[in-house]
């Protein structure tokens, strides 16, 4: 069927009525990314270089929480976290607690590819980031007004917030937050190339006030992205019930085990997770493409080589 792409923004308790300043440019980003993941893989680039591509303009966009727009742990500091997955030779790289990377993807990329390791965090990857000269900032560079206003309301109502939803850890699914500022959302690319080559990449800043040091699924490999010869996988979400249901690797070994389509596996790994959980896109090695997910909402869009595509955020 040829190459296809999918990529989210997020997945969470998303209004309906989420004004238009803050949806549309939101959907814009996600549409110039497609087009860029697109062009790109009519070009011939390979799905690594694609993943990464789209990740990094996702990373330098303010509106999701990745990169630029990376929320504040407790203490009111940045710790981003992203990984990158390529099928081919199962090679992956993983990167949590950095605080002045610009684009995070990038580094996960080089620890997969320049070190004999898979998983680097805080000042070990920091390290690694400035033996490699990739771009830092200050961490201040990273700290919006919006984030300083996002942290304080959570404070407030003594709560950690995913994207897009509010909870704690004694009520995991509360009511939607009425503040518009609030919503962010982590962000992932799929990709399968020309050739059938399969890569995923995720990247997230976490959790409004979590603890400092917290670690979600989006740097786990087989939890927030995986990608083998069957198929690549970026997921959104829940970190902790992502975690604990192996979303990415779950879709995998249920088309592997049972024989299922690319759909029907990825639905059925969604629909085994606490509802209001988990969004996930994914590309099989055939070219299908899926976005399920069982939260109100996802910030989503794909692309196939037949012509098909799609920007959406809600069920049709």
């Amino acid at each position: 069927m040829g190459w296809a792409i999918a990529l989210h923004g997020g997945a969470g308790d998303i209004p309906r009525t989420l004004p238009p300043e803050r949806r549309e440019p939101r959907l814009a980003t996600l549409r110039r990314c497609l087009d860029l993941g697109a062009a790109a893989l009519r070009a011939g680039r390979s799905a690594l270089d694609v993943v990464e591509l789209v990740v990094r303009e996702l990373e330098d966009c303010p509106h999701f929480n990745a990169g630029k727009g990376s929320v504040l742990t407790s203490d009111g500091t940045v710790e981003m976290e992203a990984s990158v997955m390529d099928a081919t030779g199962m090679r992956c790289g993983a990167v949590s607690g950095l605080s002045t990377v610009v684009n995070p993807i990038s580094l996960a990329r080089l620890v997969m590819d320049k070190t004999p390791h898979i998983y680097l965090a805080f000042e070990g990857a920091e390290a690694f980031a400035r033996d490699q000269g990739v771009e830092t900032r200050d961490q201040s560079h990273f700290i919006t007004e919006e984030n300083i206003e996002r942290l304080r309301n959570a404070k407030e109502a003594n709560r950690v917030q995913i994207d897009y939803t509010q909870y704690n850890y004694t009520d995991p699914i509360c009511a939607p937050n009425n503040d518009d500022n609030s919503r962010t959302g982590t962000v992932g690319c799929v990709a399968v190339d020309a050739s059938g080559g399969l890569a995923s990449a995720t990247s997230t800043g976490g959790l409004v006030n979590k603890m400092a040091g917290r670690i979600g699924d989006t740097p786990v490999i087989g939890a927030g992205t995986y990608a083998n010869a069957l198929c690549a996988v970026s997921t959104t979400g829940k970190g902790e019930d992502i975690m604990r249901h192996t979303v990415a690797r779950d879709v995998v070994a249920v088309m592997e085990h049972r024989g299922l389509s690319l759909e029907e596996a990825a639905a059925r790994v969604v629909a085994g997770v606490p509802r209001g959980s988990v969004g996930l896109v994914a590309v099989s090695a055939a070219g299908e493409v899926t976005m399920p997910y069982n939260t109100t909402g996802m910030f989503r869009a794909c692309a196939t080589e037949d012509g098909y595509s799609e920007v959406a955020i809600w069920p049709a």
